[in-house]
């Protein structure tokens, strides 16, 4: 176990360079990856069920103790990324598959890497434990309902089928992860250090069959679809901060609703373009899965080294990244 637990922490810090990896080969070779479509629920599903492992009571202490903190979080989620996706689709001109791809990965939760890169920085990690959860098990309702209103003018969506698939590869798994820590503990903290190690080859494997699909696509709209991505992800940090700093949150907040909000559940996204839409519509999410983790650590690490509260002002610390790390 111990030798799964160091592998599981190497593949965590690299995470980034692995899924690049992935999707080069698949670019590369493409045969070798597209028979692999059909697992890719599953592996999504696989990886739900390891967060829903995770989660402990004490997790949603904060939905009880601090409402107005996750509700405004949430808030923000779900309504400063999808409309910056629609925003820059029609700002950049977007090809209508990958117009719908951006929108998708806007609707969807935040991601649970985020609650690492909360922790690294030093911010209200409790808080972004609860964000995640609350959108995650939120997104069966919300997710389809934004799509439909905001992706419909490019694609044909219907939220029921939307709906099906994020709670089979979602809900169900989250819930099922719960009831398994809560009945069998032991046998889930035996499986536990090997979470990591699932959930970044699943992405990864995510990615590549992304690829693979839209090889010919990656091509042609991949320098704009890295265009979108960066800048969809840097205005969400940027204003994910911007309002928990205008609602005057703590600095520590702060800092976990701008990673929980910029920072999405893009495996969750790809799976969902590549039932629904199309393998192009899956790239934005391919792309975002890696920019989101490089950005992520790069804020963490920027904020790591500087104190939540400095003395002088509350806002001291953090009144670089709303506008320089947008890249």
């Amino acid at each position: 176990m111990r030798t799964v637990h160091r592998l599981s922490r190497a593949v965590s810090s690299w995470f980034a360079v692995i899924v690049v990896a992935a999707g080069a080969t698949a670019l590369l070779l493409p045969q070798a990856f597209t028979p692999l479509a059909p697992a890719v629920p599953w592996l999504l599903g696989l990886i739900m069920l390891g967060m829903g492992m995770t989660l402990r009571p004490r997790d949603f202490t904060v939905i009880a103790t601090r409402p107005w903190a996750m509700l405004l979080g949430i808030a923000a989620q779900y309504a400063i990324m999808p409309l910056v996706g629609l925003a820059l689709a029609v700002l950049l001109g977007l090809p209508d598959e990958v117009a719908a791809g951006v929108v998708l990965v806007g609707a969807c939760p935040g991601g649970t890497a985020s609650n690492v890169m909360v922790f690294l920085a030093r911010g209200d990690t409790a808080l972004s434990v609860a964000m995640t959860t609350a959108s995650t098990l939120l997104a069966p309702l919300l997710t389809p309902v934004i799509v439909l209103g905001l992706a419909g003018q490019f694609l044909p969506v219907s939220a029921g089928d939307l709906l099906v698939s994020i709670l089979q590869v979602v809900l169900v798994p989250v819930l099922a992860g719960v009831l398994l820590a809560a009945t069998l503990p032991r046998l889930v903290e035996r499986v536990t250090p090997a979470l990591p190690l699932l959930s970044v080859t699943g992405i990864a494997v995510v990615v590549a069959v992304v690829v693979a699909g839209s090889a010919d696509a990656v091509l042609q709209v991949g320098l704009l679809v890295v265009l979108a991505v960066v800048l969809h992800n840097g205005l969400g940090l940027a204003l994910g901060y911007a309002v928990a700093r205008l609602c005057r949150m703590p600095v520590t907040s702060r800092r976990a609703v701008s990673l929980e909000v910029g920072m999405q559940n893009s495996g969750l996204a790809a799976t969902l373009a590549g039932i629904h839409f199309s393998p192009v519509a899956a790239l934005p999410a391919a792309v975002f899965s890696v920019w989101h983790n490089v950005s992520g650590s790069a804020l963490a690490s920027w904020w790591a080294r500087r104190p939540p509260e400095p003395p002088g002002s509350a806002d001291e610390d953090d009144s670089a990244p709303g506008t320089t790390l947008s890249t």
